[in-house]
């Protein structure tokens, strides 16, 4: 990895108390050329240049690190991946971690497939499925003890398409950016969800002091109780009629 990059990850990543070692960093690096390559030949991500990808990528995925170890768990569910975040930089630096990854396009798992392989990442697969489906699947459901998902939908539709997944106790960590959120305590009681915490960060474009990037909130959501068997209702009602 280009020492200026280096420089860029290592302090955002120390924002959150992430240590990314040098093994860590090339792993990121080439995970970066293949989302670049990739990128030419399908969509993955508007955001292409090298420093947006070190701040609005990675080190955004890595401002979970410190809900993961507070909430614990060794089984997590990314919901509607994408390109991979915030799962597969979770994946680097917690290598403990079983992680899923979930996504509705086949394509999309191709990418990430070359990309697990190319970085000889273990304990990690990719599932295609959308996630009202996963939800109701018996391999997946109540079956995480952390779930992630990133800007995929407002929060009544996403509690919906994600607490299927938690298990009792587990948690769903929410990354939304700073805008307000449509109500959504009845889909928590609908979905039995309890917010524990909602945190609010910036991505910096230079460590603890540098020009802020982006507004963020974390939404932290505790399952207190089983999903009810309806829910999540058929692919595509949450977003047609939220709770």
């Amino acid at each position: 990895m280009r020492e200026d990059l280096y420089k860029l990850l290592k302090s955002g990543a120390e924002k959150y108390g992430v240590n990314v070692t040098p093994e860590q960093a090339e792993k990121l690096d080439r995970y970066r050329e293949l989302l670049k390559e990739w990128n030419e030949k399908m969509n993955l991500t508007a955001i292409t240049d090298d420093e947006g990808i070190i701040v609005k990528h990675f080190v955004d995925s890595l401002s979970l690190v410190p809900f993961i170890k507070e909430f614990g768990g060794k089984k997590l569910a990314d919901v509607g991946t994408g390109a991979g975040f915030p799962g597969i930089p979770l994946k680097i630096v917690c290598p403990e971690l079983e992680v899923c990854l979930i996504d509705s396009l086949a394509k999309r798992l191709g990418f990430l497939n070359v990309v697990i392989g190319e970085l000889g990442l273990e304990g990690i697969r990719t599932v295609h499925s959308r996630a009202e489906d996963a939800g109701r699947d018996k391999n997946h459901r109540e079956s995480y003890d952390l779930v992630t998902a990133r800007a995929v939908a407002a929060m009544p539709v996403l509690l919906e398409y994600c607490l299927p997944l938690v298990k009792l106790n587990g948690t769903f960590l929410a990354m939304k950016g700073g805008s307000e959120e449509p109500d959504y305590k009845h889909a928590l009681s609908e979905l039995s969800g309890k917010e524990v915490k909602t945190v609010s960060l910036s991505l910096t474009q230079n460590g603890l002091e540098g020009e802020e990037v982006a507004a963020r909130k974390i939404y932290c959501i505790k399952k207190t109780g089983k999903t009810a068997a309806r829910y999540p209702r058929k692919a595509g009602t949450a977003s047609k009629q939220p709770l």
